[in-house]
């Protein structure tokens, strides 16, 4: 690799860190390249990509950006997935991934400026996403009113019941 490219792939990886919202440090070590593509097609789904690159590449574009932090981690064979709308979408595929495939070990995470090792992210894993967080608050939302109209229509209702059976208690004394 000369110096151009060098400079093209740090410049990209810059970029990418910029422009990410979560990024997660992991040791693909014995991964197999098919294993890696079905990482990365799971990660593409979450709105994440995956990044292998040369440590001392990744240290340099990690400095001055909101994952400085993680330099530390960019040792041995490493690879950086990097999510670009919400954290829990990475954070579940790669979690799943560790579970069928032992050989990705997670290093280390950052969200936010907010620093996370490997049980921490496996905890976000677990959160709900952000659109079923929103399909339950819609739900919430649309209950509400719903619920409302309910009670106030019981009132009318039950007094038409009460009207009804006085009729029909009066009917039955006049026979």
């Amino acid at each position: 690799m000369n110096r151009e490219s060098k400079v093209l792939k740090v410049s990209e990886l810059k970029d990418t860190f910029n422009r990410a919202k979560f990024a997660a440090v992991a040791d693909y070590q014995g991964l197999k390249v098919t294993e890696l593509e079905k990482l990365r097609i799971s990660l593409r789904k979450a709105n994440a990509q995956l990044q292998v690159s040369k440590n001392t590449l990744l240290k340099i574009a990690a400095q001055d950006t909101a994952y400085e932090g993680l330099q530390a981690d960019f040792t041995g064979t490493t690879v950086v997935a990097f999510g670009f709308e919400e954290p829990v979408g990475p954070a579940k595929a790669l979690v799943e991934f560790c579970k069928d495939v032992d050989k990705l070990k997670i290093r280390s995470a950052m969200y936010e400026g907010q620093r996370m090792n490997a049980e921490q992210m496996t905890a976000l894993s677990k959160l709900p996403s952000k659109e079923q967080l929103l399909g339950q608050l819609c739900g919430l939302l649309a209950a509400v009113p719903t619920k409302l109209v309910r009670t106030l229509n019981a009132a009318p209702s039950n007094f038409v019941y009460v009207l009804q059976a006085i009729k029909e208690q009066k009917e039955q004394q006049e026979n």
